[in-house]
């Protein structure tokens, strides 16, 4: 099974020879390239990353959906790993909310 995880831009390497950036998965921060999604994607937007790519970009309800079903997938499962994620995203979100 593969499985795409949410996660926000949080910066964008602009000296690099392949498009890369930093994407924060409620947390955890973790290099990533952005080859695929490079003419489109900008700080602050939200992506599906898979084993290392950004593969597509999502707006912000698409994000909070994914991240609400990763959070029920690790109910359902006993996946701790994917409740963490998905819940630190939803805190960070209702933070950044005024």
């Amino acid at each position: 099974m593969c499985l795409g995880i949410p996660g926000k831009v949080i910066e964008i390497a602009q000296d690099t020879a392949m498009p890369m950036g930093v994407v924060d998965f409620g947390g955890a921060k973790r290099e990533v390239c952005l080859a695929f999604v490079a003419d489109e994607v900008s700080v602050s937007d939200y992506v599906i990353v898979h084993a290392g790519f950004a593969i597509s970009i999502l707006d912000e309800a698409e994000a909070q959906q994914s991240f609400e079903l990763l959070r029920e997938m690790g109910e359902l499962s006993g996946d701790e790993w994917m409740r963490d994620v998905a819940n630190r995203s939803l805190d960070e979100q209702s933070a950044d909310t005024p």
